[in-house]
């Protein structure tokens, strides 16, 4: 399996040269004009006027992070030059800090190496009974292969696709089999709960419609109610609209149960002046969701079902493609693929996505998805990648791949080395793509403007109560590309935001 090797001085500024045309011909010569124009030069950075200039750098980093307030101890900090090994920066280099969503990096890379930049998950569909004339006579067999990204937009669209196919009416059952992942409660320990108000706690599913999520949206109309709307809708579900129109932007949803069955509750006021906004619902019981909007996302393209939406009860051993009554593997009647990789890493950490990360962390399971994933095979999966990466046990520990694990943590050192790895990666342009941009977009939009480091900081972001981080790269005034690894674990970590930022932004002016 290839890794991230380095590479010699000519295939770095092959490299280089390649990627400048890239840049300055696609999306990134739009995103990052300062970039595009001066990527730092071949070679390596001499080490008497590095180790000369250390010490100074030390002092000023040492003295911006102090500024926070918090003690130097809580700071974890490692900044070197891609091409060079020789530190610009090292406070703390090899304690051990939990990363937050900075973990993202660590799964992006592993995820580019392992799975490739075509890996696409799939979701396939059979038919377990012949075709006649449109109508199935038997189920249609939905199997989930662990598609994080999949939306009511998109079941929408392959369902009618199948209609296109042939199929408008079936006979039987929608069987749902989700048992791509195989996942315990043991599995989520150390993570927290999904609640309404913090719906990016939601767990892995490998059939996962709108990330689990349910989307009330409330809009103004005329008449005594505002219009609500449901995404996905759920059959058998009413709305009970109680939202007035009388002024206030203010609204309410919540599930609820009667005697004449399930019902969405919202409540509030609402004026026309409040636009349309959107409440997002942690379903309290994801299984009867999930079959509630696959009924109503068919019915909703024009199919019609006999049956109802059932789920296959899970069979030990079975691999993801069925078998027929000859043991042999069905074909399957129509395949939906998700994004590539490369548009799914975008997502990922411009948004700081945690279920997608925890989704493609499973998919490193080895034999998925013809196999089952489990998290115990994805973590030794990505335990042995880091070692090819030349990382020593405990310096960068991964649990589900997201952040939200406080036993996710790095030494600064191994992180910003996996970076410097990482610049001399073929996938080298993927991963700075899907990189937040100082001043510009993603999490790091209203960071940084008017700064050095506007435009000339490429940064995942990590944030946790008692955690504040920073990883990816930064390009200096001098055109050298540092390889940037930061991280403070502290129950004040808020307040080192801002002195994150300025030792980015000394970097970019002044190194």
């Amino acid at each position: 399996m290839r890794h991230f090797a380095r590479s010699s001085s000519d295939t770095r500024a092959t490299r280089r040269a390649a990627l400048r045309r890239l840049l300055a011909a696609g999306a990134g010569a739009s995103l990052w004009p300062p970039f595009a124009q001066a990527l730092p030069a071949p070679g390596i950075a001499g080490h008497g006027a590095g180790l000369a200039r250390r010490s100074a750098a030390e002092q000023t980093g040492e003295r911006l992070l102090r500024a926070s307030g918090l003690p130097l101890a809580s700071f974890g900090a490692f900044v070197r030059p891609v091409d060079s090994e020789t530190p610009l920066l090292a406070i703390n280099p090899e304690s051990s800090y939990a990363m937050a969503s900075t973990t993202k990096v660590v799964t992006s890379l592993a995820a580019l190496d392992l799975l490739g930049v075509n890996f696409r998950w799939r979701t396939f569909a059979f038919l377990r009974g012949t075709l006649v004339d449109g109508t199935l006579l038997g189920d249609l067999l939905i199997v989930g292969g662990g598609d994080a990204r999949l939306t009511s937009i998109e079941l929408r669209d392959w369902f009618a696709r199948l209609r296109t196919q042939g199929l408008r009416r079936i006979a039987g059952n929608i069987v749902l089999d989700r048992y791509a992942f195989d996942l315990n409660e043991g599995d989520f320990a150390n993570t927290p709960p999904p609640s309404t108000g913090r719906a990016y706690h939601v767990r892995p599913d490998a059939f996962a419609i709108d990330e689990g999520l349910l989307h009330v949206g409330i809009a103004g109309a005329r008449g005594a109610k505002a219009a609500v709307t449901l995404e996905p809708p759920l059959q058998g579900v009413r709305i009970v609209d109680r939202v007035a129109m009388r002024g206030g932007c203010s609204a309410s949803a919540r599930m609820a149960e009667d005697a004449s069955g399930p019902h969405l509750d919202v409540q509030g006021s609402w004026g026309m002046n409040c636009g349309h906004r959107e409440l997002v619902l942690v379903p309290e019981a994801p299984s009867q969701f999930t079959t509630r909007a696959l009924a109503g996302l068919w019915a909703e393209a024009g199919g019609s079902l006999s049956g109802t939406v059932i789920e296959r009860a899970r069979q030990v051993g079975a691999t993801l493609i069925p078998t027929g009554p000859d043991g042999r593997q069905q074909l399957p009647w129509s395949v939906h693929l998700s994004e590539p990789l490369p548009v799914v890493l975008h997502d990922m950490n411009k948004s700081s996505n945690n279920v997608t990360a925890r989704h493609l962390m499973l998919a490193l399971s080895r034999g998925f998805p013809l196999r089952a994933a489990t998290l115990p095979d994805a973590q030794a999966r990505m335990h042995e990648w880091l070692a090819r990466q030349g990382l020593a046990e405990g310096d960068v520990m991964v649990e589900n791949g997201s952040g939200l694990s406080r036993g996710e943590r790095a030494k600064p050192r191994a992180l910003a080395h996996l970076l410097a790895n990482a610049w001399h990666a073929p996938q080298l342009r993927e991963f700075l793509l899907s990189l937040p941009v100082a001043g510009m977009d993603g999490t790091l939009q209203h960071r940084m403007q008017g700064t050095a480091a506007e435009g000339h900081a490429f940064l995942k972001t990590g944030t946790l109560l008692d955690t504040r981080a920073l990883a990816g790269y930064v390009q200096a005034s001098s055109g050298k590309m540092y390889a940037v690894a930061m991280m403070v674990n502290h129950p004040d970590a808020a307040r080192a935001t801002p002195a994150l930022d300025r030792v980015i932004e000394w970097i970019a002016k002044s190194c």
